[in-house]
């Protein structure tokens, strides 16, 4: 299996709790937060990843060149901000694989990856996505799936939900899907969006641990959780 993670992102929002370092990198009981998405990819079966870099790229090189993990690591370098669509296309160049993975650097979500993947296919989706069961929420939009097709129906934009599932930032795309889109675009709003009418989406369920780490209160919960072990429940 082959991913690319968008590893990019300078952190905004952390600026107050992690300063001088890409936000997958902000350090995590003691590990860069990027170090739990190497090790999980690895042990799930991943071969090859591409890393998409951006702000202070030379952080994560000088890191990775510390490491012995037995996956292929490769990486691009976006020269200018592309947005999460355009940084996934250039990074679809180097990927071999006719279906690819994509993970945001910044969120961890337990998922069967063999199992999303077996779905996909099944499905023939140009994409699916890891979707996550969450209560009482408001950060996070809200995804509709049809339960017996799998297919996504609609996204519907943030609001106070007591029951819902959620983007979970892991998705699948086939290696073409973009081809036709332009250099710099929003994976989510110049792609999803504008494909779910077409029904060729599929959304897949995953129970594990979910934490996004792009605002302090969760970032400092990641700590105590990665500590305690809690993300090792896929």
């Amino acid at each position: 299996m082959e991913a690319i993670i968008l590893a990019g992102g300078m952190g905004t929002r952390l600026q107050s709790v992690v300063s001088d370092v890409p936000k997958c990198m902000a350090p995590v009981a003691g590990k860069p937060f990027l170090y739990y998405l190497l090790a999980t990819l690895e042990k799930a079966g991943f071969d090859h990843l591409i890393l998409s870099l951006g702000y202070k790229h030379e952080v994560i090189e000088e890191w990775l060149d510390t490491l012995s993990f037995s996956m292929q690591i490769s990486f691009v370098i976006e020269k200018e901000p592309l947005g999460t669509g355009g940084a996934v296309k250039y990074a679809l160049s180097q990927a071999e694989e006719s279906d690819i993975f994509i993970l945001n650097g910044d969120t961890f979500l337990g998922t069967d990856y063999a199992g999303m993947l077996e779905l996909h296919q099944k499905t023939n989706a140009i994409a699916t996505l890891a979707l996550k069961r969450m209560e009482k929420f408001d950060r996070y939009g809200v995804v509709e799936v049809d339960d017996i097709s799998h297919r996504i129906i609609r996204f519907l934009e943030k609001q106070y939900c007591e029951l819902g599932l959620i983007n979970g930032g892991t998705y699948l795309i086939k290696k073409e899907a973009l081809d036709i889109l332009p250099e710099k675009f929003s994976l989510e709003k110049g792609f999803f969006e504008t494909k779910v009418s077409a029904g060729i989406l599929s959304g897949f369920l995953s129970d594990g641990y979910f934490i996004d780490i792009g605002i302090p209160e969760d970032y400092i919960r990641a700590q105590k959780d990665f500590k305690d072990g809690k993300y090792k429940t896929v």
